[in-house]
């Protein structure tokens, strides 16, 4: 790859994975609203226990393998195994709260994705189940974006979005939030290492309390974020 296009890959990874990104990930705490409500997150300390536990028990047996699995189908023209792995994401997500939040995320990607040209995203416009994930990748396959490097941009996004949650929600300064964020950032080379490790019958997560901090937020009175 020429330096040139090396760096054009590189501005494009950072642009999916710019909270600028107009998808809307930023509407969403994925249960941390009701972890603050509920006291189990209160400070930094917590914060970061609270987001290397989904990372480790989370992202590490789901996201990870199943960002891996889709971007070999998309580049191999596999659609009858986009289709297959993107279902056992979304079966991965324990709320309906989690649910809606996955496919709204995907189909808004895939309408940014075809105005930017890209027309594989189209049939993902109306398709159900479609996933934040399958989207991701295939944009990440057609802007030239490696593999590791696209799953890595992947957590990067996540890491942040809760993040800037916590900042608003604990609260959190803005200083205590970057110390945070520079904190994740060996964990999340290790957990795509980890993830791209696990094999398919091993690929799944059942995170009991994110189950149960977004099902209790689905009704929790007073909210910042979307349900």
């Amino acid at each position: 790859m020429t330096t040139e296009l090396a760096d054009t890959a590189l501005l494009r990874l950072l642009q999916l994975a710019s909270p600028a990104l107009p998808i809307g990930a930023y509407s969403y705490s994925q249960g941390l609203e009701y972890a603050v409500e509920a006291g189990w997150v209160n400070d930094a300390d917590s914060t970061g226990v609270w987001l290397r536990g989904l990372l480790a028990h989370g992202h590490r047996h789901l996201e990870v393998p199943l960002l891996g699995r889709l971007y070999d189908a998309w580049k191999a023209d596999d659609g009858a195994a986009v289709e297959y792995w993107t279902a056992l994401l979304l079966a991965g997500r324990e709320s309906a709260e989690l649910q809606a939040e996955e496919q709204h995320l995907g189909r808004a990607l895939a309408r940014l994705l075809v105005d930017q040209g890209i027309q594989e995203a189209a049939p993902w416009l109306n398709r159900r189940p479609v996933s934040l994930a399958t989207l991701w990748s295939l944009a990440a396959l057609n802007w030239g974006v490696a593999r590791r490097p696209m799953i890595l941009g992947y957590l990067w996004s996540w890491a942040e979005n809760q993040v800037t949650a916590a900042i608003k929600l604990v609260p959190l300064g803005q200083s205590a939030g970057q110390r945070l964020l520079a904190g994740l950032l060996p964990v999340l080379g290790e957990t795509v290492d980890a993830g791209l490790m696990v094999p398919d019958h091993e690929i799944g997560a059942g995170l009991s309390g994110l189950a149960l901090a977004s099902g209790c937020h689905e009704v929790q009175y007073s909210r910042l974020f979307r349900s």
